[in-house]
């Protein structure tokens, strides 16, 4: 699924033209956006077209607002479908995108409640009490129907205001909470509140003194008129697993001017990493933003740092010729929930696999003391969790190094020495249309099924120690033919003999049953001995730790290095219970995390005192 990003951007900003730009590069990444304009401008610009005045009612703390009542709504409603939805539809087609527009009461797209009667003050200054505002907030979200329009259009936009679920006329609600609303409805990978400023400024005068970083109730204290409106929208946001940030100015693509809303705050400065990487989202695919952020962090400490063309991010302190590499993943497998610190613990899609591991490498790399002739090199991998790994592949052909720890769950007291490999084939079996009550009818899935077994017995043949399981199945109904698509995915051990399984698989190839290889990586697994072990060895024992040293029988980027990098030492080592992997209930602990973290630190000290002088 691509990443679904919500922009609320105000008319002042649309009117500008850059935003457009921002939003098809949103597209061109891969991402659907669903666009929410506000109108101020455009509303300013009909009621002057039309020569009618502009209400306002003044609130009994002196600020102004656009006065409501029935008999206006259908002026706002013109106001965004004649000028504000017509120009956002231009300035988006001219950079070749399919775009929807609509005012969200249209066909009940959303609905609200309307507020309670308003106070207000007459022009003589009296209070008085406004019955007929018609302004609410957003209730309910019609997602079947956004989602098919975000399948279909690059480009979704919609403007208040929105349906009156009680059946009166249509409700003027505030753009910002809006976005907010369908952010939390449609389960929105990210949302972006841009503004004309640098985010949300602590100081109104100076333009640099962005609030970088706020918790639930800190920036309210910040906010002033329409920006008090931003940061409730924000807040409101944080009950949904987006990311959440006011940007500016008018910018989406330069993160150091905003203001980032974290719903959850870490026990202690030194977990601070560690759960806002696990707080931004980062599904396979879905990685710019998480590599953006950790982009500056390693900036803001001076470390050398950049996202290389694939897109992983690639931190690195040393030039020198002894060169030990760090490879974690940014990506995550899908499914996010609300980030949580709860009881010690980080709770979050990722916060195990395997966030933790590369919050830990890159707090190392932070403080590490690299020898003159060394050098340590941190990477996010991006899609590590689906079998392209593009970012592994990436920095095997780019990044070489003398030895590898490969940042995945193993738990602070145990080293992963090696993994099994991974042999995955699809399988598809394609039969004549015809009754299943025929004679000696055999359906697509039954000739499937037998094809299966067939192939899972003389590949475990070859592969005694090989686990396997069918991981896929799909039907496709034809005119003339009926297909059934199966995918078998085999975890091979260390040494087996890929070239001898792919032919006792490709050999049950035949007229009806075709089979492919998608991936066949090998197992690799290094020995106890050699300075990167060893490293890690001494560090166990100054942590007084009695590890344990195990081969996995899944997979990792390990594997792919070693399709080409024979001779190099690798390990992997990182925080979390890898049982929780890919689980609703995964989670870190701080301890572990301080523990493992402590570890690797001194483990990559020893490596290059056990190294100087000669190359591991």
């Amino acid at each position: 699924m691509k990443p679904l990003y919500v922009v609320k951007v105000g008319s002042a900003t649309l009117d500008r033209g850059a935003v457009h730009g921002e939003i098809a590069e949103l597209v061109r990444r891969g991402a659907r956006v669903l666009l929410v304009a506000g109108g101020a401008v455009g509303i300013e610009r009909h009621y002057r077209a039309i020569g009618r005045p502009m209400p306002e009612l003044r609130l009994a703390n002196g600020d102004a607002v656009r006065y409501c009542p029935p008999q206006e709504m259908s002026h706002l409603v013109d106001a965004y479908e004649r000028v504000t939805l017509p120009a956002v539809e231009e300035g988006l087609r001219a950079h070749g995108l399919s775009v929807f527009t609509a005012v969200a009461a249209r066909g009940a797209l959303v609905s609200g409640r309307a507020n309670r009667p308003l106070k207000a003050l007459t022009a003589a200054g009296k209070a008085t009490v406004v019955r007929d505002h018609r302004v609410g907030l957003p209730e309910h979200v019609d997602t079947v129907r956004l989602h098919a329009l975000l399948d279909a259009y690059d480009v979704v936009c919609l403007s208040p205001p929105v349906r009156d679920q009680d059946g009166g006329t249509p409700l003027n609600v505030d753009a910002d909470v809006l976005a907010a609303a369908l952010c939390t409805a449609l389960d929105a990978d990210h949302l972006r509140l841009v503004t004309g400023t640098a985010g949300l400024l602590t100081d109104p005068q100076d333009p640099a003194s962005t609030l970088r970083h706020a918790h639930p109730g800190e920036a309210a204290r910040y906010a002033g008129g329409r920006m008090r409106q931003k940061v409730r929208a924000a807040e409101l946001a944080l009950a949904s697993a987006a990311d959440v940030a006011i940007t500016g100015p008018h910018t989406m693509a330069e993160p150091t001017g905003w203001t980032r809303f974290w719903r959850t705050e870490a026990p202690a400065e030194d977990l601070a990493l560690v759960g806002r990487t696990v707080g931004v989202p980062s599904v396979s695919g879905d990685e710019r933003e998480l590599a953006a952020y950790l982009l500056h962090w390693c900036h803001e400490r001076g470390i050398t740092a950049e996202i290389d063309p694939v897109g992983n991010l690639v931190a690195t302190r040393g030039r020198g010729p002894r060169r030990l590499l760090l490879l974690g993943h940014l990506d995550t497998v899908p499914y996010r929930w609300p980030v949580e610190w709860r009881e010690g613990a980080l709770h979050g899609r990722g916060s195990v696999d395997a966030k933790g591991s590369l919050a830990a490498f890159l707090e190392v790399l932070a403080t590490a003391e690299v020898p003159a002739d060394g050098q340590l090199r941190v990477v996010g991998a991006v899609e590590e969790e689906i079998s392209s790994s593009k970012g592994a592949f990436h920095a095997r052909d780019h990044y070489p190094a003398d030895a590898v720890v490969i940042g995945e769950p193993s738990g602070a007291a145990k080293l992963t020495l090696g993994y099994f490999g991974l042999f995955k084939l699809r399988v598809t079996a394609s039969v004549a249309s015809g009754h299943s009550a025929g004679m000696d009818a055999v359906s697509a899935p039954d000739a499937l099924f037998r094809a299966l077994e067939s192939i899972r017995t003389a590949v475990e043949k070859e592969a005694s120690e090989a686990l396997s399981a069918v991981i896929d199945v799909r039907c496709e109904p034809g005119h003339r033919s009926h297909r059934a698509i199966g995918i078998l995915n085999f975890r091979i051990p260390p040494g087996a003999d890929l070239a001898v399984l792919r032919t006792a698989a490709l050999e049950h190839a035949a007229d009806g049953l075709t089979v492919e290889v998608l991936r066949a990586t090998p197992g690799h697994s290094g020995g106890r001995s050699g300075p990167l072990v060893k490293a890690f060895t001494r560090a166990f024992g100054q942590a007084d730790i009695r590890p344990t040293y195990v081969v996995k029988k899944g997979t990792s980027d390990m594997n792919t290095l070693a399709t080409t990098w024979h001779g190099v030492p690798m390990v992997a080592y990182g925080p979390g219970d890898s049982a929780l992997d890919h689980t609703d209930i995964e989670h870190l602990s701080a301890e572990e995390h301080r523990l493992a973290r402590g570890v690797l630190a001194d483990a990559v000290r020893r490596w290059f005192a056990l190294t100087d002088g000669s190359r591991s």
